[in-house]
């Protein structure tokens, strides 16, 4: 099976994702992990990829469809994959249909993970950390025993940036402005699932399974 992922940040994609992996024994390929892996390696594509993430500017889809398709081409993929977090936007999507189709992998599925933007703010804002453990609470669904306060420790607990209120709104409404028309691009092929991703992890994994 070949799969593709879609979901808002915190929407539960990644732990959906490994869930699909381990039962189906595929690959869930990240291309943060792929573009790291590169790097690491100093191949040819990850010493051009460096470059770019050196100067602080993002690496160019080319790029990103190169190693792409390596990847995809490889043994590991030959059972199935699960992208995870690219394509981000339409051109991206478009590129890799050219390229699926190059290598005669093409997608079963495209899985959209749909989650109220409040309901997001309240899972990823109410997230508190313990910086030097990295435990995490939430203030409503995992709190610690005292409030603001490490269980183990007692030290104090911290909001990491990325989880603000302000910054979630932001980083929801970039998801909006670039997953729609994704989500039009792969409707018009006929392979998208759209499930509720504000149920529990169990129905929202069940309902995957039940309409593959």
């Amino acid at each position: 099976m070949k799969f593709l992922l879609i979901g808002p940040p915190g929407g539960g994609k990644g732990t959906q994702a490994k869930k699909l992996s381990s039962k189906f024994n595929i690959p869930q390929i990240s291309t943060g992990d792929m573009l790291r892996d590169h790097v690491k390696k100093l191949s040819a594509l990850g010493i051009k990829a460096k470059k770019f993430m050196d100067n602080g500017e993002l690496v160019p889809d080319e790029l990103i469809l190169q190693m792409m398709k390596k990847k995809l081409s490889s043994d590991e993929c030959i059972n199935g994959y699960i992208l995870d977090g690219f394509p981000r936007t339409l051109p991206q999507a478009k590129g890799l249909n050219i390229l699926l189709n190059e290598i005669d992998s093409n997608l079963n599925k495209v899985i959209v993970i749909e989650v109220s933007d409040n309901i997001i703010i309240d899972r990823m804002a109410g997230r508190r950390v313990h910086k030097n453990s990295g435990r995490i609470y939430h203030v409503k669904f995992n709190p610690p025993i005292n409030k603001g306060f490490d269980d183990i420790t007692n030290e104090p607990l911290s909001i990491r940036s990325d989880d603000k209120k302000e910054t979630v709104k932001n980083r929801l409404n970039i998801y909006h402005d670039l997953t729609k028309p994704l989500i039009n691009f792969y409707d018009k092929n006929k392979i998208l699932l759209t499930v509720n991703g504000e149920d529990s992890i169990e129905n929202v994994y069940s309902n995957i399974i039940e309409n593959l």
